[in-house]
């Protein structure tokens, strides 16, 4: 995988893919709240298998490849294939957490980019973040190698973050454990690249009943 950007180009991945980006993605653990509550998840060693499972079998088989789909779909100005693989992404979301998150933060990155004066092709339709996120790309000329590492990035640094208040873990344990997977990131992006459409897809029956779960947990710091 070869990243090659221009500096202005490196400088809109950087704001991309920020945990300060407005979207509200710090809210949503994505069923990694209850996995903690249950005792799935005990320590560092739990959250980094947790992780590293969700980042080769999850991302890699859905919101990486999806996320190239609808970036090349942009380049192609091709707005029916962008609106397929935006209902497909949304399709693959198990539970009504998994889906509220995408369409939440989705929307939420579609009105940053209105304000921003941005034009989207998706009108007035739930948008996925992944879809969201390829349109930012788009207009800011980034390459598709770059885009899906600026979405690896934001995603494993905000479930490192609640990792963080919820195992606990320690700041250094934190960074420990980011420079870990990290070290997994592009193996999940060689496989997403190169999958066939018919194999996009993924099966975790933990993080489905985790999420589910969660919608009804006593106690959560995370959204539902």
């Amino acid at each position: 995988m070869s990243i090659t950007t221009t500096d202005g180009a490196l400088l809109r991945l950087l704001q991309l893919s920020s945990a300060s980006l407005p979207v509200g993605g710090y809210a949503f653990s994505q069923g990694l709240e209850y996995a903690i509550d249950i005792g799935w998840v005990r320590n560092i060693d739990d959250t980094r298998d947790w992780l590293s499972l969700q980042l080769l079998e999850s991302l890699a088989q859905v919101d990486c490849p999806l996320l190239l789909r609808c970036h090349r779909a942009l380049q192609q100005n091709d707005t029916g294939q962008l609106q397929y693989w935006n209902h497909y992404a949304l399709a693959c979301r198990e539970t009504r957490e998994l889906r509220l998150t995408d369409t939440a933060t989705g929307n939420a990155l579609i009105r940053l980019l209105a304000q921003l004066h941005i034009e989207q092709p998706m009108g007035r339709q739930e948008t996925s973040f992944i879809t969201a996120f390829a349109i930012a790309a788009h207009h800011w000329h980034l390459n598709e190698d770059a885009t899906v590492l600026g979405l690896v990035w934001g995603w494993l640094e905000n479930q490192v973050a609640a990792a963080t208040k919820l195992v606990p873990l320690g700041q250094s344990q934190a960074q420990q454990l980011i420079g870990e997977i990290q070290q997994q990131v592009p193996a999940a992006i060689a496989r997403a690249q190169q999958l066939q459409d018919s194999e996009l897809g993924a099966g975790l029956p933990a993080l489905a009943i985790a999420s589910a779960k969660h919608e009804h947990q006593y106690s959560r710091l995370f959204r539902s």
